[in-house]
């Protein structure tokens, strides 16, 4: 029979960085941005479980777009209120708010690529002008 082994439950902040693949500085910013609460013995910093999952859901919230002062929103709310329907709501409101401004950021982008493509047949189209002329 294989040894049981407890899960991890407290964390360095060099453990946290290594796993997140992300700078120790990077962790303490989170904490001087009031995102991360560690323990401390002496000049230690004690991380738990919840700092390691709040630091998951800061990142994860990182690559989808998300501020960091939306991220504390959603952070304050699930602490106030347990039930976290109030989070849930707010998570969906921000979710739409993302989707709605990276549409947007779409259409902008879609608008500027044929500005651009446009621009370059110009440019091609004067080069060719130039070169039929020049001979």
């Amino acid at each position: 029979m294989a040894d049981y082994q407890a899960p991890q439950t407290t964390y360095s902040i060099s453990d946290l960085s290594k796993e997140f693949d992300i700078t120790t500085r990077s962790i303490r910013f989170y904490e001087d941005q009031g995102l991360l609460k560690p323990k401390r013995r002496g000049q230690t910093r004690i991380y738990i479980l919840k700092d390691r999952v709040r630091l998951k859901l800061i990142l994860r919230g990182k690559r989808l777009g998300f501020s960091l002062a939306e991220t504390r929103r959603l952070f304050e709310l699930y602490d106030a209120d347990k039930n976290s329907s109030s989070q849930l709501q707010t998570m969906l409101d921000l979710v739409e708010e993302k989707k709605v401004s990276l549409q947007q950021q779409m259409d902008d982008i879609k608008v500027v690529l044929m500005e651009l493509n446009s621009a370059e047949q110009q440019c091609r189209n004067a080069l060719e002008y130039n070169r039929l002329t020049q001979k």
